[in-house]
């Protein structure tokens, strides 16, 4: 029985070595085109630093270290180049000032892996590009990730990878990145809009360093001459006195922020330029009316020659002079005019040619472009196909600093457009297609696929579309015979709603659904409020013919609002107007909707021209659709002069009480009437005043932007056929106005009688 054991021993220990041998063996082999980071909760490997590594390093090594311990279960030790262990297998982080600042490295040597940047900056980089490329982490929103997890944590031999961005600072104006700077990290974008800017002094300064309210009232001539009037909107670029305060100013705010690097000398928001004499003078030589602009700037950077003096080619002053900016000159180039249904190098040619035009001057410019649309976040705004060609022609023009002004608040598929901008911003060349299938499928998971048949969808019928101009200040209702038709919303709802069905199993996902939902509810309740259709529409008659709110309307609008305030999401424009605004207002909508009204489809007879919207129809005035927040839906526009309008009952009816609104948008000269008439007759001829109703709302400084007022009279019972309607305007935008000295509008929507 012994000699029996003895030979079963001798043979187990014999396959033993046999095994050991081909675990070797295997081992070796597989380590010639594997890099086996852990199995099984076991790692040889070890995180090495440099020698006195900086606090920045050591964070970066410990954002490497927490992400493989998420993945593997294992955390690595981190230890610095004279502590490593000889045993062990090294990933190494460090910053190699051989390469330039930006440029990172990955590479694999026997069984380590070395990531090298040239600066800290760029080394925290390289191990989230790591982290991602190699590994496959995914970061959707500062609260989704998808981060894989593995009992072996394998990687393919050779790693090499080299690569530097053209693009170097890097803005999404979104608040998932300057609310969360460790998700701006990880797509390598700023955390803050103006890095490196003084605070206080980031665009649009001249009112701040030369306030019209310490000195127009004795130094107008600090100010811009419009034709024989000064008028505080922008400065006077020739005159001494301005350049030496803008100076001191300047000076002064350095000081303030002696770690800041930028200031921004540069034109008010308007194009209302000094005229004077001088100014023109050297605006006709320059050939544009960046003349007077680069050279005062040039001026004041002269004094400043280790900073940057940072200025605007923006609307008037977009076009380049002939004189060179100063080497410490930033050019922020602005494409705020243009149309976003297309690439701007197909709809834009003029900017694309300013920007060309700059290049050949200086090297220092900053882009500064528009994604959203301001007036409407969160309206379908079908531009994301012009990103990443925009993207590129900035690239190709060798800008370094790209500015993408979103809506920094939520708006249509925000998750997504400040994901898609972070990573084009990086890499201008990854395939578009596979960003948006990356999203979609990570984020929404198998509703991704329907948003996808959205976002398909709306840009396709834009496209098909080759007038349409969508403008950053557009609106909804412009594309209600175009890619909001009604036939076309009702496909969008179709979409969301299998794209909620599809992920019925994960509240939270439906809960990214419903956000992503908003954009089409919102044209659905605006093509309501027009009374497209009567599917679309604010009120429905029952069976008894009375009228009642639209069911669809009160379904769309509260689970518009819920799922807005549940989302922390409260803003519609960039002008403040609220969501619990839109929605009070919305509200009352429905309510005016639902008033008997007398006027309701008679005919109207201006005897005041209106300009431009609504058709210039007169029966805007009396058609039943209700006009929203924003002058293109429904508002009857009169710029400069008065409305006059007579509605005609088309019989004597007995009325004791009439009522119309009006729109104020304050920064686009769209003002209350200052005060509103009603008049009545029987014959046409003669008119009898039945009241006046002041603007209980005048207009000041602190004026509310957006905002709509109803101009309500109540008198006792009468009979009439004719009401007349003067609405006064106030002609001119008061002198503090960025547009002073141009004509104001008044915008009127529905007349009620009864």
């Amino acid at each position: 029985m012994y000699n029996l054991i003895r030979k079963k021993e001798n043979l187990i220990s014999y396959w033993h070595v046999v095994i050991g041998i081909f675990f070797i063996v295997s081992s070796s082999s597989c380590s010639d085109d594997k890099l086996v980071i852990a199995e099984k909760g076991v790692s040889n490997y070890e995180i090495v630093l440099s020698d006195n590594s900086s606090l920045q390093d050591n964070e970066t090594a410990i954002t490497l270290q927490n992400y493989l311990e998420k993945i593997s279960n294992i955390k690595l030790p981190i230890v610095e180049e004279n502590n490593k262990d000889s045993s062990k297998n090294r990933i190494i982080l460090q910053t190699d000032t051989t390469l330039q600042l930006n440029r990172i490295k990955m590479v694999s040597v026997d069984q380590d892996i070395i990531i090298s940047a040239g600066s800290e900056e760029a080394l925290n980089n390289a191990v989230y590009e790591f982290l991602e490329v190699y590994l496959g982490c995914k970061w959707y929103s500062p609260d989704v990730e998808d981060v894989p997890t593995k009992d072996l944590l394998v990687i393919d031999k050779p790693i090499s990878y080299n690569y530097e961005p053209v693009i170097t600072t890097r803005t999404v104006h979104s608040r998932l990145f300057y609310d969360n700077p460790n998700f701006a990290e990880k797509h390598k974008v700023t955390n803050v809009s103006f890095p490196h800017y003084v605070p206080s002094a980031r665009v649009h300064t001249f009112h701040k360093f030369i306030p019209e309210e310490l000195f127009f009232k004795d130094h107008p001539e600090y100010f811009a001459l419009r034709g024989d009037k000064r008028t505080p909107t922008q400065l006077c670029l020739t005159n001494e006195t301005v350049l030496e305060i803008v100076r001191d100013s300047v000076a002064s705010l350095f000081q303030q922020y002696p770690n800041a690097q930028v200031i921004s000398v540069s034109q008010d928001d308007n194009t209302q330029y000094c005229e004077c004499e001088n100014c023109s003078l050297i605006d006709k030589e320059e050939n544009s009316h960046s003349g007077t602009m680069i050279h005062f700037v040039n001026n004041v950077a002269n004094s400043f020659p280790d900073k940057t003096i940072s200025t605007l080619a923006y609307q008037h002053t977009r076009k380049p002079p002939k004189v060179k900016p100063a080497k410490n000159v930033l050019i922020t180039l602005c494409s705020i005019e243009c149309d976003r249904s297309a690439p701007i190098e197909e709809k834009c040619t003029d900017f694309a040619e300013d920007l060309i035009g700059w290049g050949k001057l200086t090297d220092n410019i900053r882009i500064w472009d528009y994604t959203t649309q301001f007036t409407n976040f969160l309206a379908p705004f079908p531009n994301l196909l012009t990103i990443q060609p925009n993207i590129k022609f900035f690239r190709d023009q060798h800008t370094k600093w790209i500015f993408e002004q979103h809506s920094n608040n939520p708006s249509e598929l925000f998750e997504l457009r400040s994901y898609v901008m972070a990573k084009l911003l990086w890499d201008p060349d990854q395939d578009f297609n596979d960003l948006i299938i990356e999203f979609t499928d990570g984020y929404y998971k198998e509703a991704g696929v329907y948003i996808r048949n959205y976002i398909d969808l709306v840009h396709e019928k834009l496209a098909e579309d080759q007038d349409f101009f969508l403008f950053l200040y557009g609106d909804p209702s412009q594309a209600f015979d175009s890619y909001l038709n009604v036939e076309l919303l009702e496909e969008y709802n179709t979409f969301f709603n299998k794209a909620e069905r599809a992920v019925s199993y994960d509240p939270e996902i439906v809960v990214r659904v419903q956000v992503a939902r908003l954009s089409t509810d919102y044209a659905i309740l605006e093509a309501c409020r027009k009374g497209l259709t009567e599917r679309f529409s604010l009120v429905k008659k029952d069976d008894q013919g009375n009228t009642n709110a639209n069911p669809l309307v009160k379904d769309k609008l509260e689970s518009f609002y819920t799922t807005s305030k549940n989302k922390n999401i409260t803003l519609m424009n960039e002008m403040g107007f609220t969501v619990e605004e839109y929605y009070n207002s919305f509200n009352k909508a429905l309510t005016v909707a639902n008033l008997p009204n007398k006027a309701k489809g008679k005919k109207v007879t201006l005897l005041s021209k209106p300009k431009k919207y609504a058709n210039e129809d007169p029966q805007t005035l009396t058609d039943g659709a209700l006009g929203g927040n924003g002058f293109y839906a429904n508002w009857l526009g009169f710029e400069g002069n008065n409305l006059e309008a007579v509605i005609d009952l088309e019989a004597n009816e007995a009325i004791s009480s009439i009522s119309m609104a009006f729109l104020k948008v304050t920064n686009h000269v769209v003002f209350y009437p200052l005060e509103v008439t009603y008049y009545y007759s029987n014959d046409n001829n003669n008119f009898i005043k039945l009241g006046t109703i002041k603007n209980k709302d005048p207009l000041t400084k602190k004026t509310k932007v957006n905002e709509i007022q109803y101009f309500d009279l109540e008198f006792s019972e009468i009979e009439a056929r004719y009401i007349k309607v003067i609405a006064v305007n106030m002609k001119d935008a008061p002198y503090w106005h960025h547009a002073s000295g141009l004509p104001s509008w008044i915008f009127a929507d529905e007349i009620i009688i009864d």
